[in-house]
C-alpha cells in the first residue's frame, strides 16, 4: 500500500484557485504557439488571456516604437547620404554655403570639371 504524499495547505489553495487547463491541438497550432511564446516572451497563459480579451496587447506601444525606429533610421541614412554625396561650395559674395542641388547647377559643375581636367587620381598618375 502506497502512502499518498500530503500537500501543504497553501498548495491546496493555489491549485484550487489556479486549475490546470490542458488540451490537444494539431502540430501546426502547437508550433505556432511555441513560436509566439519564444518571439514575444509570453507564457501560454498570457496568450490564452490575450485570446480571451482579458490581457490587452500593447500594440500601440509596439507601433510607436517601430515608427520611432523607422524615423531614426531614415534620418540617420539621410544625414549619411548628405555627407557622402552632397556637393557644397561657398558663395563668392557672402561666403555662406550653397548646396549643389538643381540639375542646371550639377551640369555646370560637371562641365567645369571636364573642361579643367578633373579626373580620377589613378588616371592622372598613369599619364
Amino acid at each position: 500500500m502506497t502512502k499518498e504524499k500530503r500537500k501543504a495547505p497553501s498548495r491546496v489553495r493555489y491549485e484550487r484557485n489556479n486549475p490546470t487547463v490542458s488540451c490537444r491541438v494539431p502540430r501546426e497550432i502547437y508550433d505556432t504557439l511555441q513560436d509566439i511564446k519564444e518571439r514575444e516572451g509570453k507564457s501560454s497563459a498570457d496568450i490564452l488571456k490575450i485570446g480571451l480579451g482579458i490581457l490587452k496587447v500593447k500594440a500601440e506601444k509596439r507601433d510607436e516604437i517601430r515608427e520611432e525606429a523607422y524615423s531614426e533610421g531614415y534620418n540617420d541614412g539621410y544625414r549619411n547620404a548628405e555627407l557622402e554625396f552632397k556637393i557644397m561650395y561657398p558663395c563668392s559674395v557672402c561666403g555662406e554655403t550653397i548646396a549643389l542641388s538643381s540639375e542646371k547647377a550639377k551640369r555646370a559643375a560637371s562641365k567645369y570639371m571636364e573642361e579643367h581636367g578633373w579626373g580620377h587620381a589613378e588616371c592622372h598618375k598613369k599619364r
